[in-house]
């Protein structure tokens, strides 16, 4: 979880990746609330290039963290496949909306 904040380099990120997908992963996690926007853009890429679903959560623990908003996510980047849709959910919902609908 939150693969953003494990400062590792590209080459040290692309192997630990690997050994996820090599285990039977399926996905990273693209969007969450600790996550920067740049960081959304470089792990989207790496489920991209890895062949990988695309998660998304917002990191919400409580109202003791009230700078992050629960559900309150943006999209997931362009050419991500999302992990919801192995759920039957659509693509273009967001895991908030898509749970709630």
């Amino acid at each position: 979880a939150h693969p953003a904040r494990c400062k590792f380099t590209r080459t040290k990120i692309k192997s630990q990746i690997g050994d996820v997908r090599d285990c039977g992963g399926t996905g990273i996690e693209v969007v969450s609330g600790s996550h920067s926007r740049d960081d959304y853009f470089v792990f989207a890429r790496h489920a991209r290039e890895e062949g990988l679903l695309a998660s998304a959560g917002s990191d919400y623990h409580g109202p003791e963290q009230p700078w992050i908003d629960l559900g309150r996510l943006p999209a997931l980047p362009e050419g991500c496949r999302p992990i919801w849709t192995r759920l039957g959910l659509p693509a273009a919902s967001t895991p908030s909306a898509a749970v709630c609908a």
